[in-house]
């Protein structure tokens, strides 16, 4: 698996997002709205960049805006409904990619039939990780990994 700047990004402008929502008092996880600015500033992201990621997220549903002067970002569920691979998927498609296709994609035969499930079980590791990992967990430092 390789894990992109796009995705690195991601992750952190995610979780800036739920850290704020988390003062919302109702345990929803959509408190103060962040602004992308801000998130640019605080997670050291290229705010051009980060403008395209944040479209990303909230076209796949993880966040959603407002405009105007008190405008910004808050998640559209609470911290502990969004997985890391809600996130990495919304920005990266795929988990695991081999020559660029999805795991599940990757044809070989004869001797080399073998690899497409060893790249199946990879992807099916790497997943196990990211999908039981929430925002929640990640905000107080406790992933879960089986």
């Amino acid at each position: 698996m390789y894990v992109s700047a796009r995705s690195d990004y991601a992750l952190r402008a995610m979780l800036a997002v739920a850290a704020a929502g988390s003062g919302g008092g109702d345990g929803d996880g959509v408190g103060e709205l962040v602004k992308a600015a801000s998130l640019a500033e605080v997670q050291d992201i290229p705010l051009s960049f980060l403008q395209g990621i944040l479209l990303d997220l909230r076209r796949a549903g993880l966040l959603h805006s407002h405009r105007g002067a008190d405008g910004g970002y808050a998640l559209t569920r609470p911290p502990d409904e969004i997985t890391v691979g809600d996130v990495l998927r919304a920005v990266g498609g795929s988990l695991t990619t081999v020559r660029g296709l999805p795991a599940e994609r990757a044809g070989y035969h004869g001797v080399a039939a073998g690899l497409t499930d060893v790249w199946l079980a990879v992807h099916g590791a790497i997943a196990t990780v990211v999908d039981s990992t929430t925002l929640a967990n990640l905000l107080t430092h406790a992933p879960t990994t089986s």
